[in-house]
């Protein structure tokens, strides 16, 4: 065993070498990921589909996180709060975090020494010519070792890792966006439905009463039989109508349930207050930035696509870097006590201090294919970002789209609800008087029926055309203020 000095003149020696070598192969390490793989996918110059009045009119506030507290009705507020906080695929979602954020710790971990403690107690007995003796052995020993990083494959395994928990952190905001959007649009297909259902019910009642004027009318002989047949038909068909739409409704309610996870009799209490009423938006509705840049920046899921690239590329890069000698640097100290039965207790200790390399010569091409196919992940994963970001832009543009051809088709919508449903009333008195037939009044009941039907349709229309491009904007998420929970 060597002097104390000669030890540490060797271990002084081991640590310059190490920093030489470490310094001189740095440079094989992968290069960061360039600007260019993600700007392959670059946004658009500006927006083709007209944007909404306020981003015109002035500069555009960010939106804000919480959108669906701008709809008046404060039911709809409560149950995207309440689903949020604990729907099951959320939960999931947040459990697969924990599992990203536990291997990120240990890939990051591997960047570290590490060092362990191993004890051996253990007693043989030797079959020999002159007895059967024992013989009883105890080790103790302490092994410490670190990986020189020389081609960055142990940091590049973190960053992957790092960047992998990034995904999982993106895609639960994108599946909250994506599931108070859809809660949201379910809400607006509910009222809708309810006020249809008003006016069926209306409609319904209505043509009771004319169906029982004009059997009056017959008993009289003022209304022929195929007129009071005609109204009487019309009246069954009205209560038909009403049914088959409270049954829509029934089926819109199921829905709720099953996207809430919320008890049917608690979510029904809580839809009662706003029954059959529209909500509004306050403030005008959502600013969207003027620039698609922007815009697309506030899109957890195109966050998730970049930090999948981000990964692919840290991947891509330990696996190349596996193809190169690995260095080690290890060493050890042990105590051990031996003996023998009837003998002597022999003591002693010894220690080892030094590198090891490892040097890939053949493996029948696994290293090479590895790193083929890493590179092949990250092309595919560029190709999935471009894509991501193509989708993105059709659902702002396809939301912007909509949202202008509501609200340009709006007034004339409520013109022709207004227009058909005096035309109708006019021709009830004008019947009930005599000077019209009943066939007049029943077509003219259909059609103010379809007009006030065909407005609360433009009008959830026009409302779930907002909550798409809510959705299709990010809802007022921003990457650098969303936490990895």
């Amino acid at each position: 065993m060597a002097e104390q000095p000669g030890r540490r003149r060797i271990i002084a020696l081991f640590k310059i070498t190490a920093a030489c070598l470490t310094g001189y192969l740095s440079g094989c390490a992968l290069s960061p990921m360039p600007a260019s793989a993600a700007r392959a996918a670059a946004a658009p110059a500006a927006w083709v589909a007209p944007l909404p009045a306020p981003v015109a009119a002035a500069e555009a506030p960010a939106a804000v996180p919480a959108w669906w507290g701008r709809f008046d009705d404060p039911a709809l507020a409560a149950l995207v709060e309440q689903t949020l906080a604990a729907n099951p695929g959320l939960q999931q979602a947040q459990a697969r975090i924990q599992q990203a954020r536990a291997l990120a710790q240990q890939a990051g971990s591997a960047r570290s020494p590490d060092l362990q403690l191993n004890g051996l107690a253990q007693t043989q007995r030797l079959a020999l010519a002159e007895g059967v003796p024992r013989q009883r052995l105890a080790q103790l020993n302490l092994e410490a070792g670190w990986e020189i990083d020389l081609f960055s494959r142990v940091r590049l395994g973190a960053e992957a890792a790092g960047a992998r928990l990034q995904v999982s952190a993106f895609d639960a905001q994108a599946m909250r966006l994506a599931l108070a959007a859809e809660l949201a649009r379910q809400f607006i297909a509910l009222r809708a439905c309810e006020r249809q259902t008003q006016i069926a019910a209306e409609d319904a009642q209505a043509a009771i009463r004319l169906a029982a004027w004009s059997a009056d009318k017959q008993a009289v002989g003022l209304e022929s039989a195929a007129a009071s047949t005609l109204l009487r038909a019309a009246a069954a068909e009205g209560q038909s109508r009403q049914l088959a739409q409270q049954a829509e409704c029934e089926v819109q309610i199921k829905a709720l349930v099953a996207l809430s996870d919320r008890p049917e009799p608690a979510l029904r209490a809580l839809l009662a207050a706003g029954h059959a009423r529209l909500p509004v938006l306050s403030g005008g509705g959502l600013s969207v930035h003027a620039l698609p840049a922007q815009t697309l920046a506030q899109r957890p899921d195109l966050a998730a696509g970049e930090a999948q690239l981000r990964a692919a590329w840290a991947e891509r890069g330990a696996a190349e870097a596996g193809r190169y000698p690995q260095l080690r640097l290890g060493g050890s100290i042990t105590l051990a006590a031996l003996q023998l039965a009837g003998g002597p207790r022999a003591e002693g200790s010894g220690w080892s201090f030094g590198p090891s390399l490892t040097l890939p010569l053949f493996d029948g091409g696994a290293r090479r294919a590895e790193a083929q196919a890493a590179q092949a992940r990250f092309d595919e994963a560029q190709a999935g970002y471009r894509g991501l970001v193509l989708q993105a832009v059709r659902e702002v543009e396809e939301a912007l789209v909509r949202l202008d051809a509501a609200g340009a088709r709006s007034q004339h919508a409520q013109a022709s609800a207004a227009g058909y449903t005096a035309a109708a009333q006019a021709s009830q008195e004008s019947w009930r008087a005599g000077l019209s037939g009943a066939p007049e009044l029943e077509q003219l009941r259909r059609q103010a029926l379809a007009a006030q039907a065909a407005l609360v349709a433009l009008q959830a229309e026009r409302l779930s055309a907002w909550i798409a491009l809510y959705k299709a904007a990010g809802g007022g998420w921003q990457a650098d203020a969303a936490a990895i929970d």
